[in-house]
């Protein structure tokens, strides 16, 4: 997942290890499959054979592109699965750092559009030159899928954290009446805003403050607008939303983040169940039932 997962619960000895090894399977089975940084995996397969052939896929690879179209339509757009020549092209991990043409930024963009890629029933054919990457849901994705592996052996309580996309479910062991979750300040790495109180939900974040580069004193960050080409520069520099599966939360967190302050939050206080925070540089913007989850004195 390239970051620090965590799954915390209490149950019995021989319980523990058999959901732990659970776990570890289906985490490493879920990676193998869909990480596009590994060549065998089935999105590399699918990428590579654009505009060739069509794939065939399993029933779980369905549901998670069915989610990909749901958020897509949603968005508007905004969400993107198929951003990965934009995100190639603004490599924010480069030892040098450039900043792209004009040119090379629409022949990118030439090359993404969810809504042409084609499904049939157990199939996927991307057209030539197009290529996926779930990174926009794929983490949020295992996260509520863990969830239902506690389910199915009979744990209830647990707080499952996949490199900051969390959810918790029940109470924590020591008896507390909720999970306490707390918010990176972007402005402050390494220190909480705000503690939240969580119970049945899940939290996660969006951000530009760690994964960027810097040219000529201007940040650009790893989250691409699609309809520019470009990172966004609306000022925001990290979203967090709490809403009932981290699927819902990692899809809006990104789109906010795009959406920028204004329409973000108006779109926020539209949804029922879902609540969220927008920081920027000088000011922090909340929907209007965010503060129900603050821990008293947080």
């Amino acid at each position: 997942m390239a970051s620090l997962c965590v799954v915390t619960f209490a149950a019995a000895p021989t319980l523990t290890k058999t959901f732990q090894q659970a776990v570890l399977e289906w985490v490493a089975d879920f990676e193998a499959t869909y990480s596009r940084f590994i060549p065998e995996s089935l999105i590399s397969q699918i990428n590579a054979k654009a505009g060739r052939e069509w794939i065939d896929i399993d029933s779980e690879t369905e549901h998670l592109l069915s989610l990909c179209q749901e958020a897509f339509v949603f968005t508007r757009g905004v969400f993107e699965p198929t951003a990965l020549p934009l995100i190639e092209l603004w490599n924010w991990k480069s030892q040098s750092p450039v900043i792209p043409t004009d040119a090379a930024i629409d022949v990118a963009k030439s090359k993404i559009g969810w809504s042409r890629v084609q499904r049939s029933p157990g199939k996927i054919f991307l057209p030539e030159g197009m290529s996926l990457d779930l990174g926009g849901i794929g983490k949020e994705y295992a996260v509520d899928k863990v969830a239902e592996l506690a389910s199915q052996h009979g744990i209830h309580d647990i707080l499952i954290d996949f490199g900051r996309d969390i959810l918790a479910l029940g109470v924590p062991p020591h008896g507390a009446p909720a999970w306490h979750i707390g918010l990176d300040d972007p402005n402050q790495p390494g220190k909480c805003w705000v503690g939240l109180r969580a119970k049945d939900v899940a939290i996660a974040t969006s951000g530009d403050y760690i994964r960027r580069f810097e040219v000529n004193g201007r940040r650009y960050g790893h989250i691409i607008d699609i309809r520019t080409g470009y990172p966004v520069a609306n000022g925001l520099i990290a979203v967090s939303i709490i809403a009932p599966r981290c699927t819902v939360a990692g899809m809006l967190a990104t789109t906010v983040f795009i959406l920028g302050p204004g329409e973000g939050v108006e779109l926020l206080n539209m949804l029922p169940g879902v609540a969220g925070a927008i920081v920027t540089n000088r000011s922090r913007v909340t929907s209007r039932n965010f503060y129900e989850y603050i821990v008293s004195g947080g």
